[in-house]
């Protein structure tokens, strides 16, 4: 059964659409729909059985935790069972917006929610569609990325069919999403707040309201945040990272060996191969960040055997997009590639 697409006002949610919407996630259904980051796939958050169909629909890992949306900063108080000075001050300069802040959970918190763990990542999203949407389901809604896992994360309504069309019961189109990458995600219940995931917000931002930023981002095991697998936000074709002033090297030997490539780069590259697929984005990592899984999506289906990544500027601004592409061209053990 193919899903349901309703066109919707990105600024002004029309209420028919977003009551239907919120019909399905009180009935333990899916929704995807827009945020200021990318497209997320709800279900009803305090719903086990409903939170476990996300799972179902995006093969995704029992240990990989997703993230609650609430409509408003004090809906909070409805899944987490502390909220320390660090998450007080975060969440008044940069909620309602990308930044995912993790507390102790709430007994009616689902284990499926937190992978088994004893604490919950907690987000109130800006995007109007978002808020209108879990204001009139009135439930926390449990929303990861709308793709298949490890695949790339939508940025519009196409994106989201590519991987779930049939999988989920409702699609919300509100046309592209701003941001184009991920929230951040921080840890404040430890005594040094921690990065857990890079996002639209840098460290710098956020050290400027809570003091020094400890970053761990590693992966293993069952994870306290989402974003934290070796492999993931990767297009089918192969993605390598290589150096920025390699790259025309690179696509040459690419193009000898008889492979069609194609390539992105953050600056002029000089001369490139002629028929070569290339894409350059803009020198601002804003604007590179909201345009980068778009990029991806359209060189994933242009029949390409390989695409070639010039590396990012350095920089904590460019922190995010830097760790998206470094795990989208990650080949763990075991991983002969696609």
């Amino acid at each position: 059964m193919k899903t349901i697409v309703l066109t919707i006002d990105s600024t002004c949610p029309e209420s028919e659409a977003i009551r239907r919407a919120a019909d399905v996630i009180r009935a333990g259904g899916l929704v995807a729909f827009p945020t200021e980051t990318v497209y997320g796939v709800g279900a009803n958050g305090l719903d086990p059985a409903a939170v476990a169909r996300i799972f179902a629909a995006k093969g995704r890992p029992a240990t990989n935790p997703v993230i609650l949306h609430v409509a408003d900063p004090l809906c909070m108080l409805n899944v987490a069972a502390s909220w320390p000075e660090t998450a007080a001050k975060l969440a008044a300069r940069f909620w309602p917006g990308p930044l995912t802040l993790v507390v102790a959970k709430r007994p009616e918190v689902p284990d499926i929610v937190t992978a088994g763990g004893p604490t919950v990542a907690i987000r109130c999203p800006s995007h109007p569609v978002a808020r209108a949407l879990i204001r009139a389901a009135g439930v926390p809604i449990a929303a990861p990325s709308a793709n298949r896992t490890t695949e790339l994360s939508p940025t519009r309504a196409e994106h989201v069919l590519k991987g779930l069309d049939g999988r989920i019961d409702l699609l919300l189109d509100g046309g592209p999403c701003p941001g184009g990458l991920e929230s951040t995600v921080v840890d404040v219940t430890v005594s040094s707040v921690r990065l857990l995931r890079h996002g639209l917000i840098s460290v710098p931002m956020l050290e400027a309201v809570v003091g020094q930023v400890l970053i761990d981002v590693s992966s293993g095991g069952a994870a306290r945040s989402p974003g934290q697998m070796e492999k993931h936000y990767s297009p089918r074709t192969e993605l390598r990272l290589v150096e920025a002033d390699a790259i025309v090297e690179d696509l040459l030997e690419a193009r000898r060996a008889g492979k069609r490539v194609g390539s992105v780069m953050f600056h002029g590259v000089g001369l490139v191969p002629a028929n070569a697929i290339h894409v350059s984005l803009p020198a601002d990592p804003a604007l590179a960040a909201s345009l980068l899984y778009e990029t991806l999506f359209r060189l994933d289906g242009s029949g390409l055997d390989l695409i070639l990544v010039g590396r990012p500027p350095g920089g904590p601004e460019w922190a995010a997009v830097r760790d998206r592409l470094t795990r989208a061209a990650s080949r763990p053990p075991g991983d002969a590639g696609r």
